[in-house]
């Protein structure tokens, strides 16, 4: 069966292409939480793709997602459990069908819950980095005690050089612009200390390319892991498998906090009435908590907006995930990131060392 159900322009690019068969709830979560987005969205025109029968089956049931879907048929889909390598050689699934819609500029960025091993390899292949950038990163938000803060990287480099966290620190503070509304967000390293001569000599060496480059006002210098949720700085910059250490550490002990919480209520009668006296504020701090607002994390540095949800979310997180999405294509955060790398000129290909005898660079806008 052909696409069908949009009244748009066949000359207007998709705004997004979303992976319709991704994460473990599948075309369920995936189209319930697109009806949730079309109140947030409804101008956008979504690209679906996927096993055509199930996504109009679900579709049936949530017109408003209807109303702006268009459904691609997908003959696979790529499971959870599937090796990168494997991924990319399945050229008819529905993930790589929405890698290639923003690829070949049918869309503006593609939205999936399913595998990331494969959903990074694909957005590195078919959407491929932009010019300038060594590696592309994951990035996210996170909650701290004085507002949000971006993250990144959080697992798609598990080995980083002072090069790659030069240039994460440049995508991590047009993020923050993009995201948080921020004018001059504020850049840490991540480190086990912060005294300058802690680290490794990568970390010394971005350190010095930072202090050195346009950023240097906003370079904060080196952070420590509880700097993270203190929201010492906007952004945090790490590598791969240290960042996704400090996430998946941090969402462990929000959990736990929970659990704790949930003991010390029931213990007894007067923890009970406690409880009812505190319920309010305990309500408001797990909305404020709620992984579900901060569902959707970005590969950063690639030709096209790629975001990432959490593979176990349901229909609210996928929306957060859509919503992430939306605010990098409305404001037009690749482009910023291509604008920031020409005026910033040679910062990524300075060495550590020259000091103030490299060569010059533009100021950030």
């Amino acid at each position: 069966m052909s696409e069908t159900g949009s009244s748009f322009s066949e000359a207007e690019p998709f705004t997004l292409a979303i992976d319709g068969m991704g994460g473990d709830g599948g075309p369920e979560v995936v189209v319930a939480g697109l009806a949730i987005a079309a109140d947030r969205h409804p101008s956008a025109r979504i690209l679906l793709i996927g096993d055509e029968v199930r996504l109009r089956e679900q579709l049936a049931h949530h017109p408003k997602a209807a109303a702006i879907c268009t459904v691609r048929p997908a003959a696979a889909a790529v499971p959870m459990d599937m090796k990168p390598t494997a991924a990319l050689r399945v050229r008819d699934s529905s993930m790589r069908l929405a890698m290639d819609a923003v690829a070949q500029g049918e869309a503006r960025g593609v939205v999936s819950a399913g595998n990331s091993g494969a959903m990074l390899a694909l957005a590195k292949i078919v959407i491929k980095t932009l010019p300038g950038i060594s590696r592309p990163a994951m990035a996210a938000i996170s909650p701290t005690t004085k507002g949000d803060v971006v993250m990144l990287d959080l697992g798609a480099n598990m080995a980083c050089d002072w090069r790659n966290l030069v240039e994460f620190a440049v995508m991590g503070e047009a993020f923050a612009k993009a995201v948080l509304g921020l004018t001059a967000p504020t850049i840490g390293l991540l480190n086990v200390g912060s005294e300058e001569l802690k680290g490794d000599e990568k970390l010394r060496q971005a350190a010095e390319i930072l202090r050195n480059s346009p950023l240097a006002p906003q370079f904060h210098g080196f952070v420590e892991g509880h700097d993270i949720t203190a929201g010492t700085t906007d952004v945090v910059v790490t590598d791969g498998f240290t960042g996704n250490v400090a996430l998946k550490t941090g969402e462990g002990a929000l959990k736990m906090s929970f659990v704790l919480l949930r003991q010390v209520f029931r213990s007894g009668l007067l923890a009970k009435l406690g409880y009812l006296l505190v319920r309010p504020g305990l309500d408001r701090m797990r909305e404020w908590l709620d992984p579900r607002r901060y569902n959707g994390a970005v590969f950063v540095g690639l030709n096209g907006v790629v975001v990432k949800s959490h593979g176990g979310t349901d229909a609210e997180g996928f929306a957060s995930a859509v919503d992430v999405a939306m605010d990098m294509v409305t404001h037009r955060f690749n482009e910023s990131i291509r604008e920031r790398l020409s005026r910033m000129g040679s910062l990524t290909t300075l060495r550590p060392g020259a000091g103030k005898d490299q060569p010059a660079v533009a100021a950030v806008s």
